[in-house]
């Protein structure tokens, strides 16, 4: 899986139609209309997120790898 920055997916889940609510210190919290779960992306400037939470916001935004 390619690496993603914080800033990356921000930008590409605000593509998707998801909205920025809120920022609480470096995490950036999306929400989007009909779905009841927030997504909390943290951003640390351009370092790549673990795999295992951009596995995670990934399935939970319905996003496949290919768009990254």
């Amino acid at each position: 899986m390619k690496a993603v920055s914080g800033k990356r997916l921000c930008r590409l889940l605000e593509t998707r139609g998801w909205e920025l609510k809120r920022i609480n210190g470096s995490h950036h919290i999306y929400v989007k209309k009909g779905i009841t779960i927030r997504i909390s992306v943290p951003v640390h400037g351009n370092k790549p997120l673990k795999i295992g939470l951009l596995k995670y916001l990934m399935k939970i935004a319905e996003i496949d790898e290919t768009e990254l």
